[in-house]
């Protein structure tokens, strides 16, 4: 059984070459992101108590992404950045909850699935940062997210398989990949994650 996804295309020169041409509007992105991927996670727990088999695993993450959040709020500082004021919709993230069925069950699967692919765009995505930077200490960090985020791609894929038929997984995780690559490519390029 696979749990990594793979994704339907790459992320482009152009997109790593925006992001080290800004990388202080990089890091406030980056910030808001790891703010959300923590809310989001804590989300699931608020929404489906009854999951009892997967809480624990959720809890873990949202605490790991508060952590990343941390540390990129560390490095802003040293680096004089101040966090938004407001956290901006991310319109990658809405044009792919946009994509999610309704009904319990469908919507269920098709947030864990969306939580796996965004956290593995964030993982393809902090490699190439971390292969683009020259600096020691944020090259560690982005290598350590790099896994981090790989991981966590995984473990939603998991707790899908948690409570739903393995063939039903892949085939809609195959769907929501496709629409992935469409909305990724439809994006402008800004020094964002998304």
């Amino acid at each position: 059984m696979k749990f990594r996804i793979d994704l339907d295309v790459s992320s482009s020169q152009e997109w790593i070459d925006t992001v080290m041409s800004n990388f202080d509007e990089f890091l406030k992105d980056h910030a808001n992101c790891e703010r959300k991927a923590s809310a989001m996670a804590m989300s699931f727990v608020a929404k489906y108590p009854d999951r009892v088999e997967i809480i624990p695993e959720l809890i873990e993450t949202a605490v790991e992404e508060l952590e990343h959040f941390q540390t990129v709020y560390q490095i802003m500082e040293e680096r004089g950045i101040q966090l938004t004021h407001e956290i901006g919709k991310d319109v990658y993230v809405k044009q792919l909850l946009d994509k999610c069925r309704d009904g319990r069950e469908e919507r269920f699967m098709d947030r864990l699935l969306l939580a796996s692919l965004v956290e593995t765009r964030g993982a393809e995505r902090f490699r190439m940062v971390y292969e683009a930077l020259d600096d020691p200490k944020l090259k560690q960090f982005y290598h350590e997210l790099w896994a981090s985020e790989a991981k966590h791609g995984e473990i939603f894929v998991r707790m899908a398989l948690n409570y739903f038929d393995e063939e039903a997984v892949y085939k809609r995780l195959k769907e929501m990949t496709a629409d992935e690559a469409v909305v990724l490519s439809s994006l402008p390029l800004k020094a964002a994650l998304h």
